[in-house]
């Protein structure tokens, strides 16, 4: 792992501007933030499942990789690069929970099989740089490092 983000994967993956804009995943987005409510993660596992789904979007067509199968997948392979794992069981049974529709019916093995092509749709590159560790120290340099703002940070953003 790069030890900081100038010399990482990420930094040398980085997207033109233009791929960025043509993908717009905010609506499946939504289904990350439901299916990520009800497993209870944490808010870093979420903003990396985010990134994943945005960066495998900017690569594959939504015709190719089913969003209904993308987004919990990207959350349960998130969590697992955020080592805050999920297993796949829980998700499977949230997703059945939340979705009544037939069109959201997919089994353990589903996610499991898109793990492996979200992976390769990735280039394996799972390392995502969040601003959330840098932020105690910037709250520092701020001169902002009292014990109540540190809690009401943390709170924020789950520590």
């Amino acid at each position: 792992m790069a030890a900081n983000f100038w010399t990482s994967s990420h930094y040398k993956h980085l997207l033109d501007q233009e791929d960025v804009d043509m993908v717009n995943p905010l609506d499946k987005e939504k289904d990350i933030l439901k299916l990520a409510q009800q497993v209870k993660v944490r808010q870093r596992v979420v903003a990396t499942a985010i990134t994943y789904m945005r960066r495998v979007y900017t690569r594959k067509s939504m015709t190719e990789y089913d969003p209904r199968l993308v987004a919990p997948t990207c959350l349960y392979l998130a969590s697992k690069a955020e080592e805050s794992t999920v297993q796949a069981r829980l998700l499977v049974f949230y997703i059945k929970k939340l979705y009544t529709d037939d069109k959201y019916r997919y089994e353990i093995k589903d996610i499991l099989e898109m793990e492996m092509k979200i992976l390769e749709a990735l280039n394996y590159y799972l390392v995502v740089y969040h601003p959330y560790r840098s932020l105690s120290p910037l709250l520092q340099d701020a001169g902002l490092n009292d014990l109540n703002m540190t809690q009401l940070t943390c709170l924020h953003i789950h520590c």
